[in-house]
């Protein structure tokens, strides 16, 4: 597969080659479906706990005789329908990890970026060297590219200078490639990386990548 590729001033200066394997996978939603609900629920921390009304503290004595008084009978003042009594069906420890082999994951994430090579929201640009770390300059290139919207900021490796320059722009999040991941494409409109980035991407899920 061909690809352009922009300077930051939103001109094609160049056109690479990528690699199938990697940017050109056939759909699959219920894989991506799977992986995506799997990276949820294990970024869930599952530690909210309640008592039951066997555990708050309080009496065990009935408040007032069972009859004659003309109001309901009550038992317990730790009933959960009492003021400061336990919950009746509260949440306990737990963990929500899910499990997905090594595979499975790789092949999710490359059908997510494939996605969006089909879409034509991926911008690939010659470099993101914007000199300075300010976000107008960020904003501006941008704008230059055409990227309107929620979009991911690829590089080869974390470059801070993009991370300062892009972590106040609303919607845009910077990620070296080595970090990519389902929830993190599939969530942004749009993806723009450098080649540095694309090459990095194939070195690592392409045909001879290395295991992730």
């Amino acid at each position: 597969m061909i690809l352009p590729v922009r300077n930051l001033q939103g001109e094609e200066v160049d056109r690479i080659e990528v690699q199938d394997s990697v940017f050109a996978v056939p759909p699959h939603p219920a894989l991506l479906h799977q992986a995506l609900v799997r990276q949820q629920a294990n970024a869930r921390q599952g530690d909210a706990v309640a008592k039951t009304r066997g555990e708050v503290a309080g009496t065990t004595r009935k408040p007032f005789p069972q009859k004659h008084t003309g109001q309901a009978r009550r038992g317990s003042l730790r009933s959960p329908l009492q003021p400061g009594g336990g919950k009746a069906f509260p949440p306990r420890l737990r963990s929500y990890r899910q499990d997905m082999p090594r595979k499975m994951r790789r092949l999710a994430l490359k059908v997510a970026l494939s996605d969006k090579v089909r879409e034509g929201v991926v911008v690939v640009v010659s470099n993101l060297d914007i000199g300075s770390a300010r976000t107008r300059d960020m904003a501006q290139v941008m704008s230059n590219l055409g990227v309107v919207g929620s979009a991911l900021v690829v590089t080869a490796e974390a470059d801070q200078g993009v991370i300062r320059a892009g972590r106040n722009l609303p919607g845009v999040k910077t990620l070296p490639a080595p970090l990519l991941n389902v929830e993190d494409v599939l969530s942004r409109r749009h993806m723009v990386i450098t080649v540095d980035g694309v090459r990095r991407a194939e070195e690592l899920w392409g045909e001879k990548g290395a295991a992730a």
